[in-house]
């Protein structure tokens, strides 16, 4: 079996979606929690802004993919009307259940399921719009997953990309203590598991940069990629156009 990444630690491919799995089925009751406490709550702006630049109208259909706890799906809800679809989709089921929950809660009912990104169970050219927010580093083969989500877009749709990316020079330094120091004993004191926390600092820094996620998404059938660096380049939206 081919050998991949787990943040810096070298593991089989088919090892790779198991241990993920254990780490969000870990966070899950304290995902909304700790972004709020790790991000200082800017990951409420970050998803505001994506939410802008999607732009939708009415009538809209709308792939969330890795949607969590679903604070896209409810906001790109709102935006498509009755008219519209948006579909709420994770490949782990606890943070799923936990995203549909807070989704009924909210009085908002939603296509829910459980899907590989790598293996998307749609149509070609179904969907306006596809959006995966902070799930695209946590997957084997980046490449069929974009190849996918090019192949359920209309030709004119457009896939939005929000992740973690490369942060700007000046702030390395400052950025490395938070997040190999600060982050993982946030995450033991709030969330109890220290552990998984310093997975999320490593795979943030394995994952592709700003130029390099865009000419990924290039050869995947986006023939237009623009990116937006969001404070500071600690997240980049890239926003990718099917031809």
């Amino acid at each position: 079996m081919a050998a991949t990444h787990f943040g810096f630690q070298t593991v089989d491919e088919g090892e790779k979606a198991e241990r993920v799995r254990g780490v969000f089925d870990s966070v899950a009751p304290r995902y909304d929690i700790m972004n709020d406490l790790m991000s200082v709550g800017l990951h409420r702006l970050w998803k505001a802004y994506t939410v802008m630049v999607a732009n939708l109208r009415e009538g809209d259909r709308v792939l969330d993919i890795a949607g969590g706890t679903g604070d896209l799906a409810l906001a790109f809800a709102k935006k498509v009307g009755t008219g519209g679809q948006v579909v709420h989709t994770d490949i782990n089921e606890a943070m799923l259940r936990t995203g549909r929950e807070r989704l009924l809660n909210r009085g908002v009912v939603l296509p829910t399921l459980v899907c590989d990104a790598e293996r998307l169970p749609f149509a070609d050219g179904h969907f306006d719009l596809v959006s995966v927010a902070f799930g695209l580093r946590n997957m084997t083969h980046k490449d069929r997953a974009l190849a996918e989500m090019a192949r359920v877009l209309r030709a004119g749709g457009r896939l939005l990309v929000l992740e973690f990316s490369k942060v700007a020079p000046p702030l390395e330094k400052i950025y490395d203590l938070y997040s190999f120091q600060v982050l993982p004993r946030l995450g033991k004191w709030v969330a109890g598991d220290a552990q998984s926390y310093r997975y999320l600092a490593e795979s943030i820094r394995m994952h592709p940069g700003q130029d390099e996620l865009k000419a990924l998404m290039q050869r995947q059938g986006f023939g237009h990629v623009d990116y937006h660096n969001l404070t500071g380049g600690v997240v980049a939206l890239h926003v990718g156009v099917k031809c």
